[in-house]
């Protein structure tokens, strides 16, 4: 019998929800980097075998809302708990629970649908009784799971344990599918990562990336990519464009490579800087950027 079942990971800022689901997927389809509220969207990823199909869900990390784009992921959050098989609630090992963590334990409690507890980065600490234990208090997760999303440990067996709960259903998409999330979405994800990962600290929450324009060369060898880095204050492009122009050079050449191995050609990356001051507070541009569903 084949199963087929959708499966919302939700958690903290930080825990390695893209991680996993990287991990899982065996593509890079979630940006990954240590600064809160890197993911934005609810990134749908597929996985398939013989035996199952599991859709999985991506969510931001549940965070306070400061602005219009704070209020947008937690409203991807809130849409993406509709109409689940299973809640993947993660957490890591590195401290205790918090409110924030409790906060979402009592949200996912009201949904009535099976929940797992998953502690991640079993490899960096070995706290895993102690969080399993605060865990189980809440008296609501089916089964608690120790892995780690980056080496890739106990993954095989957090599938294996889904299969057990999703019900028997048809293949909801081609076995190649792998993402709801169009190329041109992940790239500007992809130079938003490099963005994140290079800027200083009070830089990377108001970066934003838009494609421009994406086209092959005459030649056709060549996949010609035009990106705009928006961000808030004339002092943040400064720093993004870096003493001439370093910094935009160094996010540039990390993206192109990220770009190359997931479009499989070449790529030309031109990136331009615009300044628009608080832009995470206007619905057009918003929208322009891809956060959906405005």
């Amino acid at each position: 019998m084949f199963r087929s079942g959708f499966v919302t990971i939700v958690g903290r800022p930080n825990v390695g929800k893209s991680t996993i689901i990287n991990n899982i997927i065996g593509e890079k389809i979630s940006i990954i980097s240590d600064k809160p509220q890197t993911t934005r969207n609810k990134i749908q990823a597929v996985y398939t075998d013989d035996e199952s199909q599991i859709i999985f869900i991506d969510t931001p990390g549940i965070h306070k809302p400061k602005n219009k784009l704070g209020e947008y992921m937690s409203q991807e959050i809130d849409s993406s708990l509709d109409g689940m098989d299973l809640v993947i609630f993660m957490t890591d090992e590195r401290k205790s629970l918090g409110p924030g963590d409790k906060y979402i334990i009592d949200k996912i409690k009201e949904l009535k649908i099976p929940v797992f507890g998953v502690v991640n980065k079993i490899d960096i600490n070995k706290n895993f009784q102690n969080v399993c234990k605060e865990l189980e208090a809440f008296d609501v997760f089916e089964s608690i799971h120790s892995i780690s999303a980056s080496e890739g440990t106990n993954i095989d067996k957090l599938i294996e344990k889904i299969k057990t709960i999703i019900p028997e259903g048809p293949k909801y998409y081609p076995d190649e599918y792998i993402t709801d999330m169009p190329e041109r979405f992940i790239i500007a994800e992809l130079i938003r990562e490099k963005a994140l990962n290079y800027l200083m600290q009070e830089v990377p929450h108001g970066v934003g990336v838009y494609i421009d324009k994406i086209e092959g060369s005459d030649d056709g060898n060549v996949i010609n990519i035009n990106a705009t880095i928006m961000c808030e204050k004339k002092s943040h492009k400064g720093i993004i464009i870096g003493k001439q122009g370093s910094m935009l050079k160094k996010i540039g050449k990390a993206s192109r490579k990220e770009i190359n191995k997931l479009l499989g050609s070449k790529t030309y990356l031109d990136l331009w800087v615009k300044v628009k001051k608080d832009w995470r507070d206007d619905e057009k541009t918003l929208k322009d950027l891809g956060y959906r569903d405005w």
